[in-house]
């Protein structure tokens, strides 16, 4: 008999979106006519960038003929996708071609990075957070159990509240790996360029990494902000950042993402050595994936043209539109609403003091409207309410209209 790796045992009976998916199948299958509408996984609706199109129809052809057909690519990427990132993303930043690494996207990669440190290290997460940050810990054996409270022994939660702006602030104990999003999936909200800065100074002090998520920075929308880390002095020391194509030009199906990892960011080994981090993630991502598709990145390339920029600026300003329509529709009823300005997302609070749940069973019966309750990324979640803005237009407006008129508080 094969013995289980009882890390899994740890974790909840199933995945956040899986459970929501359970009980809207199970919704649907009681009410046949309901006319449900989705404001709840964050899965784009608009159709790829024509420039992207375009330019994988052409890798497709590529295929054809044996003087362009192209079968393992380099597992880090191709250079052609590479420079087209350094020099649009981190122009001046001083990223090197052999720090940037291809992925499927930014899931994975935040998934795996933490292969790469010791079951030993003590991490912090925010609160509420992006499941797949704890949950792949949890699996690794880097956590203790599941506490009354919500939250798992041996890791440091970051409260993340309206009484602080939603920006966690510093561990009051020292942690080795923090993770960070911003602008911030679930909340909706981004980091200011000071509060990065606080965090930078405190990874540098006490020798920690930040693993920032900035796979939705192309929707800040406020010059102030941030877009990477890396505009940040100091952070390609203490650094590696997460980016994705996914919301940014639509590549939730199509797959392709990438991490940032300075050659300067470092490690302790067992006996007190200083390791780079850069070699150990370029073994492991070589020994487990072998890279991304050719064809799939050809058209990744495209979105860093003329036309794939411009193309790309108009998904993004639809669904932040979506978003000032949600956030401003729900603020009309008298609903506390925050986010949906520089990120796709709406962090609401819920009426009256209802659970998170029961909201989402009240949307979901009184308005036929699926959300996700802010319960599930964490107990601070908990009397929150996340709707995204990655629907249609038509039935963005449609939802906000039924909530207005079939939910009473």
């Amino acid at each position: 008999m094969a013995y289980i790796n009882e890390n899994y045992l740890k974790l909840a009976g199933s995945y956040l979106f899986r459970e929501i998916a359970h009980r809207v199948a199970d919704y649907k299958e009681k009410n046949p006519a309901a006319d449900v509408i989705s404001l709840g996984i964050g899965d784009v609706t608009q159709p790829l960038p024509p420039a992207c199109i375009a330019a994988m129809h052409k890798a497709v052809d590529e295929m054809a003929a044996a003087e362009t057909f192209r079968g393992y690519g380099p597992e880090q990427g191709y250079g052609f996708l590479i420079e087209k990132i350094i020099e649009n993303n981190f122009p001046g930043l001083g990223i090197e071609s052999d720090e940037v690494f291809i992925s499927d996207g930014a899931k994975s990669d935040c998934g795996n990075i933490q292969e790469i440190f010791s079951e030993k290290a003590k991490i912090a997460i925010t609160d509420p957070v992006y499941p797949v940050y704890l949950d792949t810990n949890v699996m690794a054996g880097r956590t203790g159990a599941l506490q009354k409270n919500g939250h798992f022994s041996g890791v440091v939660y970051l409260p993340c509240t309206a009484e602080n702006g939603f920006l966690p602030e510093l561990p009051t104990e020292h942690v080795d790996i923090i993770y960070l999003c911003s602008p911030n999936n679930p909340t909706g909200m981004a980091m200011t360029r000071e509060s990065l800065s606080r965090w930078v100074a405190y990874a540098r002090e006490n020798e920690s990494v930040i693993l920032f998520d900035a796979a939705y920075q192309a929707f800040i929308t406020e010059d102030d902000l941030p877009h990477s880390i890396f505009e940040i002095e100091g952070a390609k020391d203490v650094a590696i950042e997460f980016r994705s194509f996914s919301k940014t030009a639509g590549f939730t199906g199509t797959r392709c993402g990438y991490i940032v990892l300075p050659k300067s960011v470092q490690g302790r080994s067992a006996d007190g050595t200083k390791k780079s981090l850069n070699p150990l993630w370029n073994r492991r991502h070589t020994t487990k994936y072998n890279g991304t598709s050719y064809i799939i990145q050809r058209g990744a390339e495209a979105i860093f043209t003329p036309e794939g920029k411009r193309e790309t600026a108009a998904a993004i300003s639809y669904y932040l539109e979506n978003a000032r329509l949600i956030r401003e529709g729900l603020e009309s009823i008298g609903l506390e609403a925050y986010g949906g300005i520089n990120a796709p997302y709406i962090w609401l609070k819920t009426p009256h003091g209802l659970s998170s749940w029961d909201f989402f069973d009240r949307l979901l019966t009184g308005a036929d409207i699926v959300g996700t309750p802010g319960a599930g990324f964490g107990p601070c979640g908990e009397g929150y309410f996340r709707l995204t803005a990655f629907g249609n237009r038509e039935n963005t407006k449609r939802a906000v209209e039924r909530i207005k008129e079939k939910l009473t508080f």
